[in-house]
């Protein structure tokens, strides 16, 4: 009779583990050694048949499926590269082939034999011997398929849980090898960014996480407290002021690749922890920064993926310079007939809530243009583009335009209505820049809890003197999103935050 209680079924399955992990024990089996002596891979090994055939190898890998044929056995094996056949015969291997039948899917084998192919072309490796590397307790939860009357394939047992794949990374990146790949090229696109930096004269450096006052952005921060100091202490949410302190001190170019931690909401593109990239370097502007971007940026993705051409969400991408540049406040007004720099504060509101935004009341004039912008003008940027020159109430650390009144040297990089990076002609001003902190002072007394803080420290440092300098913030998570295809940032942080569970 077929078993209705899952949670029992389940619970017998991993009964059934620990009474083989016993068995194996008296047999004097170790089921969790010490280490194995790897020198080849699945991957490897097929792409290159013919200068293996025949040849030893010893593979390791977590075992994913088995056959038992009476004195004979095949099972597949994946290991970091992808999965391979071995296959067991008793009469090669002797009476250790008896143990094999307290093995499971999910146990992690070795295996030394020769590579050949099956009568159905097959590439395998054919065991002179294995050993039990782990005994995995808990039953995997692999996909199964069937077919029905009709001759369709049906796939049943998946692991498709967002949540729980989030949850238990581990398990996703077992059972769906695509996830691995995700984070594979992960790797290769940060490693291809520091490469590059490199290859500029910038050097890496690295600020402090724990933080006496929090800066270089306008984000809730996350309090901590020092016992040994008794004092407060905030995690980092930009590296900007340190980095900035550091052209002071003479450094012509530096980068920091770094945790930052905000404490706001989470959806498919914020994360409270999320990996920045921000540089500075000295005599340039925020003209002389796009371009750098656009050069980072097909650096990138000729080196990962070979092409500037990419289909996202269903669009066609195309990485080439130049990148189209539009005026914030000029697009603002062509969507929407509003000069958003001449506009009351009321005006703006009313073209908000016109549009379903809610406004709660307090919040910046800059910040309600943020918002019209993020309405109206945002979701159109499709193709790789440049929103130049934002209104100075958005930008505390920027430097004023040089040709427009009430404006700021600032762009952001927008891809398919996302932002992927923050840049500045950065404001070198010191009395310019303690009078931004001091209006932004006002803003928190007003209710603004995102407003900067002052920060006398760094003022004192621009008094000593800063050279023009051109900054730039790149999120490396959404960076990945977009290159890989993938529409939430959880797909591309291998242990995103969750809320608890119950």
């Amino acid at each position: 009779m077929e078993n209705l209680n899952p949670e029992l079924e389940y619970n017998s399955l991993v009964q059934r583990r620990h009474e083989e992990l016993k068995e194996l024990y008296e047999k004097g089996v170790m089921p969790f050694a010490y280490s194995y002596d790897v020198d080849n891979y699945s991957m490897n090994i097929k792409n290159n048949f013919e200068q293996y055939e025949n040849k030893d190898v010893k593979i390791a890998g977590r075992i994913m499926a088995i056959r038992r044929m009476g004195k004979a056995s095949f099972a597949h094996v994946q290991d970091m590269e992808g999965r391979i056949q071995i296959y067991l015969k008793k009469d090669d291997i002797g009476e250790v082939y008896d143990n094999f039948k307290l093995l499971d899917i999910g146990d992690i084998i070795g295996v030394e034999g020769y590579v050949f192919k099956t009568k159905t072309g097959e590439i395998s490796v054919h065991a002179k011997s294995y050993q039990l590397l782990a005994k995995s307790l808990l039953p995997i939860p692999i996909a199964k398929e069937a077919v029905d009357e009709s001759g369709n394939k049906i796939i049943y047992d998946q692991f498709v849980d967002k949540e729980l794949r989030y949850r238990q990374r581990y398990v996703d990146l077992i059972v769906n090898p695509e996830v691995k790949k995700v984070f594979i090229l992960r790797s290769k696109i940060v490693t291809e960014i520091r490469k590059f930096l490199d290859s500029q004269g910038l050097v890496e450096v690295e600020t402090p996480i724990l933080q006496p006052l929090y800066g270089g952005a306008t984000a809730r921060p996350f309090v901590t407290h020092h016992n040994a100091l008794d004092i407060d202490l905030y995690l980092r949410i930009a590296d900007e002021l340190y980095l900035k302190r550091l052209i002071v001190g003479g450094f012509d170019g530096v980068y920091e690749i770094s945790k930052d931690f905000r404490n706001e909401g989470m959806d498919r593109t914020h994360n409270p922890e999320f990996t920045m990239l921000e540089l500075y370097v000295a005599y340039k502007d925020y003209y002389w920064m796009m371009s750098f971007v656009e050069e980072m940026v097909a650096n990138v993705c000729n080196n990962v993926f070979g092409t500037l051409e990419f289909e996202i969400e269903g669009n066609k991408i195309n990485f080439s310079a130049p990148w189209q540049r539009i005026s914030m406040v000029d697009e603002i007004k062509n969507v929407t007939g509003i000069d958003v720099l001449k506009a009351t504060y009321d005006e703006l509101v009313k073209a908000l809530k016109s549009r379903g935004v809610e406004v709660k009341g307090g919040e910046s004039k800059g910040k309600l243009i943020d918002g019209l912008f993020e309405v109206t003008v945002q979701p159109k940027l499709i193709q790789p583009t440049f929103i130049v020159d934002y209104p100075v109430e958005l930008s505390p650390l920027a430097k004023k335009h040089r040709t427009r009144e009430g404006l700021v040297e600032r762009f952001e990089g927008f891809v398919l209505g996302r932002e992927i990076c923050n840049a500045f002609s950065e404001l070198n001003d010191p009395i310019d820049q303690k009078n931004r902190f001091e209006d932004q002072s006002k803003m928190r007394e007003e209710g603004d809890d995102e407003a900067h803080q002052i920060d006398e420290d760094f003022v004192r440092a621009l008094e000593f003197g800063m050279p023009p300098t051109a900054g730039l913030g790149v999120g490396i998570d959404r960076f990945v999103m977009l290159l890989t295809d993938q529409s939430s940032i959880r797909d591309v942080i291998l242990f995103p935050q969750m809320k608890p569970q119950k």
